[in-house]
């Protein structure tokens, strides 16, 4: 169940972050993070009704209602012109809580430790823009997500999914050094581009319009 959470969150961070970056309609993103958040949170309760109390299933069910309920929000809070204010006070809660799973995973799963990292980096991105209204962040959130669909959610749902997901310090070490790259890359291509996020160009009649951020 969990690798086929991080299989959808692939789908889901690489809509948002081509809407953050205003190659796509926020409506559109909208939508199908409402579809994926809510299919997350569907698993999340099938894969706790196996009645097992280990603590390994125990995290992943939290990891998997964290990102259910961040996409669920982000796609209300834009088709129901919330503000992002609320959503991005969440998404600080939710890098915290994500640095707490790093540590309780760093023994048993050093490579989700460090995905954990990186994820709860992405959501402090998200507070830092929406909560603190550090709009000048926008350009490099938005690469920083579409670069961390491949790199944190579907090539490591890919090896889960296959049955070779590596638990070795090595690779744990192999994946902070990708992380590393990925946000030094996501920051080069803010600096090449605009100063902020472009609006997207709007949908053809009756499908919706894009929405800016508050």
């Amino acid at each position: 169940m969990a690798y086929i959470c991080l299989l959808l969150s692939g789908a889901a961070l690489l809509v948002n972050g081509l809407a953050t970056l205003g190659h796509l309609p926020r409506r559109d993103a909208a939508v199908c993070s409402l579809v994926v958040g809510g299919t997350q949170l569907a698993l999340g309760v099938v894969h706790l009704s196996s009645g097992t109390t280990a603590t390994a299933a125990l995290l992943s069910a939290a990891g998997m209602f964290l990102f259910g309920l961040t996409y669920l929000y982000a796609g209300l809070d834009v088709l129901l012109g919330l503000g992002s204010r609320g959503l991005g006070w969440f998404c600080g809660m939710v890098a915290l809580f994500g640095l707490l799973l790093a540590g309780a995973w760093s023994v048993t799963d050093p490579l989700l430790a460090v995905l954990w990292v990186g994820w709860s980096v992405l959501w402090g991105l998200l507070f830092a823009s929406m909560a603190l209204g550090a709009l000048r962040l926008e350009p490099f959130t938005g690469w920083a997500v579409v670069l961390a669909s491949p790199v944190t959610a579907t090539l490591p749902a890919f090896l889960g999914l296959a049955g070779t997901w590596p638990r070795t310090v090595e690779a744990a070490g192999v994946a902070a050094v990708l992380l590393a790259g990925m946000f030094l890359a996501a920051r080069a291509l803010a600096r090449r581009g605009h100063d902020g996020p472009r609006r997207a160009r709007p949908a053809p009649s009756g499908a919706g319009e894009a929405v800016t951020p508050s």
